[in-house]
């Protein structure tokens, strides 16, 4: 029999993998009594993990939210802190994503609600671009208060510090007084932090680097949301640092929704654009030289594919719909 602190760590380990777990399923997974398994859970909840036990015709256990983190674990600030870069590595097409995204379920799993209710109010869009210098660090603090605003669509009101020298695509230094600004979204870009806002004093759209803020207090009065150009966030930061109008370079490009997690589409798409809608739901921004070529590169994902536009790329799918059926026509003429 394992000892007793390995035999804890590896029951810790199966009730986070799952919701739901038979008493008698874990203790034939950990090769040990149902009996040991009940003093195993009772150790585990005298450390402060909220372990429940579940009714059926062979009872169960479940590892629920709790009032606190369980000890041994991780603070507030680390827990936010680790949300964060979760959500981040969950987009970042480095071959991770389907274990970041595990990992963070894990997390909130047992994070008490008030930890919960400020995660899930943070959504971060992630726009790639390969980085070439050391970039600053932002702290949490002031990532929660930018996203605070955010969330609660209340006006912000920071002082903005001059960059030396300034870097292409950003922002230009501000003078007093204060930036007054409508913040709309959080992003980042290459390692760095950006807030995009609407600048009441300027009226129009701006990306601020989050390094150079200093919020001032108190916040503004409410205002009434406003969609960014084109309604697609991460197309317009692209569009600010590439110079482009938005079509990032590319002669056709089109936008869709697949049903396809993030995870997965960022993974195999490069010089796209993935904006994560839901568990199994993403937005794909993406360019081509052609639009038949665009459809066919977005048709290599294997889900239902809903297009937003342009009508030309709904043009191509049909189209090579057309040649598709044809040709599976011929190769069944020739069967026969």
């Amino acid at each position: 029999m394992p000892k007793t602190s390995a035999r804890l760590l590896s029951l810790l380990s199966l009730l986070q993998a799952r919701r739901d777990w038979p008493g008698a399923l874990l203790a034939e997974r950990l090769n040990i009594s149902p009996r040991t398994v009940r003093r195993d859970v009772d150790r585990l909840r005298e450390l402060g993990y909220p372990i429940v036990a579940t009714k059926g015709p062979d009872g169960g256990y479940r590892l629920d939210a709790g009032t606190e983190l369980p000890p041994l674990l991780f603070d507030d600030d680390q827990a936010v802190a680790l949300a964060v870069a979760l959500q981040i590595a969950a987009t970042t097409g480095a071959g991770i994503e389907e274990a970041a995204a595990r990992a963070l379920n894990t997390v909130r799993q047992v994070m008490p609600a008030r930890l919960r209710r400020r995660i899930d109010t943070l959504r971060v869009t992630a726009v790639e671009r390969p980085a070439t210098r050391q970039d600053p660090q932002v702290d949490g603090s002031l990532l929660m208060t930018l996203n605070t605003a955010v969330h609660a669509r209340e006006v912000l009101r920071f002082d903005y510090a001059p960059a030396s020298p300034p870097g292409a695509g950003e922002d230009e230094p501000a003078v007093a007084p204060p930036r007054r600004v409508q913040p709309h979204h959080l992003v980042t870009w290459g390692g760095r932090w950006y807030l995009v806002a609407w600048d009441l004093d300027r009226d129009d759209w701006r990306t601020f680097r989050a390094d150079r803020i200093i919020p001032r207090t108190p916040t503004g009065p409410r205002f009434p949301p406003r969609e960014v150009p084109d309604g697609n966030v991460a197309a317009f930061v692209t569009s600010r640092f590439q110079g482009s109008g938005g079509s990032g370079g590319w002669p056709c490009q089109g936008e869709v929704i697949l049903d396809l997690p993030a995870a997965v589409v960022s993974r195999y798409t490069r010089d796209g654009i993935v904006e994560e809608l839901g568990p199994d739901r993403c937005r794909l921004v993406l360019g081509s030289w052609s639009w038949p070529g665009l459809a066919a590169a977005i048709g290599r994902f294997d889900a239902d594919i809903e297009v937003i536009g342009p009508a030309e790329l709904k043009a191509a799918f049909a189209h090579l719909a057309c040649r598709y059926a044809a040709a599976a026509a011929d190769r069944v003429q020739e069967g026969g």
